[in-house]
């Protein structure tokens, strides 16, 4: 459900378990049909690109079945109950669901009310916590063990389930954040959280080993948080003359979908430093894990991980 009720050994479990479906898909000889017989719903009620198709080929990869309903084409557009929805899909032998829902708190309301593993796939602006532990594996490949290392997450921390996710788990894990933006978006009650907060944008670079940017959750503002997308992007928006700031051999991360040209440039997106398509590729691997783990555990299980 969420990365913050993980404790860091439960991290590095699903963490090692991805680093070894990463090398057993890379190895045509290596067999990975753990799934095999087993029926794997993706419920996603919000738009998704990434998430959605990560876990779709995650499921495959691991020989299960797949069936994904979108919000649209499901029968909530008549009026059924969320509830109603996810008890059909079990009665028609879902063995596990993976839930994306606006609203937070959604996949832990299934997971108290049918009888399967729920996977949260993004509630609203609560967590991410698939995103935030490919980011972690992704982090780790390139800048090794997070301990006392310094990672900055930049932008729209304000609404971002990525930025909540990756906060609690870069924290069990040892390392120090910044949450860095306009106040408007990274209010000081953030520090409370036992992270610091700036609103420098050459204070909060100077000194990461990596930066995560986050884009404008527009979708779940009910006003406007700062002038203008232009007005962002000359205060905040990260480019190849402010990356100069940055340690020589800091890395860039984004969960994207990212809009160039405001919270960053295309030359920096399409640099070495970024490692976002890396992301995208450890996102399969990531989610294989928790959909193996999520269902070797399932008899006798607590479903709420």
């Amino acid at each position: 459900m969420s990365l913050e009720e993980l404790t860091s050994d439960e991290i590095e479990c699903i963490l090692r378990q991805a680093a070894k479906f990463k090398y057993e898909t890379s190895n045509p000889e290596c067999q990975t049909d753990y799934l095999k017989g087993k029926r794997v719903v993706n419920l996603f009620l919000e738009p998704s690109t990434r998430t959605r198709i990560a876990f779709e080929i995650a499921a495959k990869s691991l020989c299960a079945d797949v069936i994904s309903i979108s919000g649209k084409s499901s029968s909530l557009t008549k009026g059924e109950t969320l509830k109603d929805t996810a008890l059909n899909v079990q009665a028609l032998g879902a063995d596990l669901i993976v839930v994306r829902h606006s609203s937070p708190g959604s996949p832990l309301f299934l997971s108290r009310t049918i009888d399967v593993p729920i996977i949260n796939a993004g509630d609203g602006a609560h967590e991410h916590p698939s995103q935030g532990l490919l980011d972690i594996f992704t982090l780790r490949e390139n800048i090794g063990c997070l301990e006392g290392k310094k990672i900055t997450i930049l932008g729209d921390i304000l609404f971002s389930r990525v930025a909540r996710s990756n906060l609690w788990g870069l924290k069990k894990l040892g390392a120090e954040v910044t949450l860095a933006g306009p106040s408007t978006l990274v209010p000081r009650q953030f520090e409370e959280m036992g992270v610091q907060v700036s609103h420098d944008l050459r204070e909060s670079l100077v000194d990461a080993d990596a930066v995560m940017l986050l884009r404008i959750q527009h979708e779940r503002q009910s006003s406007s948080h700062f002038p203008s997308l232009s007005e962002y992007t000359k205060m905040f928006g990260l480019n190849a003359a402010r990356s100069k700031w940055m340690k020589p051999n800091a890395i860039i991360l984004h969960p994207g979908p990212i809009n160039r040209g405001v919270e960053i440039d295309s030359e920096l997106a399409d640099s070495k430093r970024a490692v976002i398509l890396d992301q995208v590729k450890n996102g399969i691997a990531v989610r294989m894990a928790i959909l193996y783990l999520c269902a070797q555990n399932s008899e006798g299980y607590s479903k709420n991980v």
